[in-house]
């Protein structure tokens, strides 16, 4: 296990390369082969996790550029675990439901190269390198947009890269300026994340690095009012674009606030959280609103990932165990929600070439075991108890209580809002007459599609039912970032807030 975490970040960049030289009628089978070992890897380094812990675990260490400190280092706790396992997971499931045959080849080496980079999002402990893999993922996206997308694939994946490339710019002027700063404090330069923990910083200068971080983790969130790309993204993406985006890459932005932005600006944080909120209540509200207006079934799924977003970024500004951990087990349970919807949105697309609700009606006469598969998934994107949805949202907003209960009241608005334009959806959707002669002729799901949903709904039912086996982890993990923002804050206020917002109780 000693170098588990470089094996799965190269094994599928690795594979995409042997991809090259395999055949187009074998290259689904060959990609579905590669994202199963690479979940297998994944679930191996899982099983050999020390959970009693919640220190950086598998370190991996080698110095490439010693006179600025920067390295390959690797390393993972609880916190980024279940991120990689949700990323291996999503990925080959996302391949085994994969219904596109344009430049088969092409796409699948594509989707296994941005595997590699995401996987070392989470990974990555040295700030250059957590760099390189995040503005690396940018590439394989972008060619999935722009060469499988809709009518409008140029322009969406050009808004997409545009807007994530010039974020994360400002963000790296952020990293270098911090190794800069450790270099001032210490003699030596260093980018390991671990060592900056160690550097204690003015508030000031706190406020003007936290902005920095924030612009390359808001866009890729994305946060009101940098969400305009989203929705054109997942409009014009193909169903596995859309799948992976939702799933996987949004959350390196929420992965990023934690990893980086609470524990290196404590004091900035604790600043920021009524502004943080105050973004965070508009998401959740606002674009709950515009998905209720939507006409086309992707788009209410597109505007409804920015509304849940908003609820995890509320978790993670209520700066205590119970609000970072939900909105970590948040992440997941959207990452497999979104998932699951895209990928049933793609299902009707792949047989009626079209995603507008008008076009559809009575389809749970003709369409059942689809109808039923929906009903499921919609139920825990509405956060139903029982539900993977339902865990994380409320210890999100149970985390925010402790902060402001009025705003806590507002957020809650989301599961109302939520049930209103998912039902809606649904009862244009599935209920009421057929009043289009070609979906009588719509066929229910098949082989392919079964393999790809059914593990979905049994994780989104069972992870509800029986949340532990990752909540426990994750609290350890987020007790080590918690206490790190206690000892590192500057001022007597800040301490005071993390402390105060820290005593409501152990689960």
């Amino acid at each position: 296990m000693d170098h588990i975490l470089s094996i799965l970040i190269f094994f599928p960049l690795f594979a995409a390369l042997i991809g090259l030289l395999v055949d187009k009628e074998s290259i689904r089978a060959y990609g579905i082969v590669i994202t199963l070992v690479e979940f297998m890897l994944s679930c191996v380094m899982w099983a050999n996790y020390d959970s009693s812990t919640g220190v950086m675990q598998f370190a991996e260490f080698v110095p490439l550029v010693e006179q600025f400190g920067i390295s390959y280092n690797l390393g993972l706790d609880g916190i980024s675990l279940f991120l990689v396992i949700m990323t291996t997971f999503v990925t080959m499931i996302s391949l085994i439901g994969l219904s596109e045959t344009r430049n088969l080849k092409h796409m699948i080496l594509s989707v296994l190269v941005l595997e590699m980079a995401m996987v070392g999002v989470f990974v990555s402990l040295d700030a250059i390198l957590f760099y390189l893999f995040w503005e690396f993922s940018l590439v394989p996206m972008l060619y999935l947009i722009g060469a499988w997308g809709g009518a409008l694939r140029i322009y969406a994946a050009v808004k997409f890269f545009i807007y994530t490339f010039t974020g994360s710019l400002i963000m790296l002027l952020g990293m270098l300026y911090l190794g800069y700063i450790y270099a001032e404090a210490t003699g030596v330069w260093s980018f390991n994340l671990l060592d900056w923990y160690m550097l204690q910083l003015p508030v000031n200068m706190q406020l003007w690095l936290f902005v920095a971080f924030f612009l390359g983790f808001a866009i890729k969130v994305p946060m009101v009012p940098f969400h305009t790309w989203l929705p054109y993204a997942h409009g014009q993406a193909p169903t596995i674009g859309s799948v992976i985006l939702a799933a996987i890459l949004l959350k390196m932005g929420t992965y990023g606030f934690i990893r980086f932005s609470l524990p290196l600006f404590p004091d900035a944080s604790v600043e920021m959280i009524i502004p943080m909120a105050i973004l965070a209540l508009i998401a959740i509200v606002y674009t709950a609103m515009v998905a209720y207006a939507q006409e086309d079934i992707k788009q209410v799924i597109a505007y409804s990932s920015v509304s849940h977003m908003g609820v995890i970024i509320l978790g993670i500004f209520a700066l205590n165990v119970e609000g970072i951990g939900g909105s970590i087990f948040l992440m997941i349970s959207h990452g497999l929600v979104s998932g699951a919807l895209f990928m049933l949105v793609g299902v009707l697309y792949d047989r009626k070439h079209t995603k507008m609700m008008s076009e559809f009606g009575g389809l749970a006469k003709v369409m059942p075991m689809y109808a039923t598969i929906f009903g499921i998934v919609l139920m825990a994107s509405v956060g139903l108890p029982l539900t993977i949805g339902f865990v994380g949202e409320f210890l999100s907003l149970l985390g925010f209580f402790a902060v402001s209960p009025i705003m806590t009241a507002i957020a809650g608005l989301t599961i109302i809002l939520g049930a209103v334009y998912m039902l809606v959806l649904y009862k244009r959707t599935f209920f009421g007459p057929i009043t289009h002669e070609s979906n009588l002729k719509l066929k229910d799901l098949n082989g392919k599609e079964y393999s790809a949903l059914i593990p979905l709904v049994m994780l989104i039912i069972a992870l509800g039912i029986y949340p532990k086996p990752i909540l426990e982890p994750v609290d350890k993990s987020v007790k080590q970032i918690v206490q790190i923002m206690y000892i590192k804050a500057v001022t007597p206020e800040a301490k005071e807030t993390i402390a105060k917002v820290n005593s409501i109780g152990e689960r």
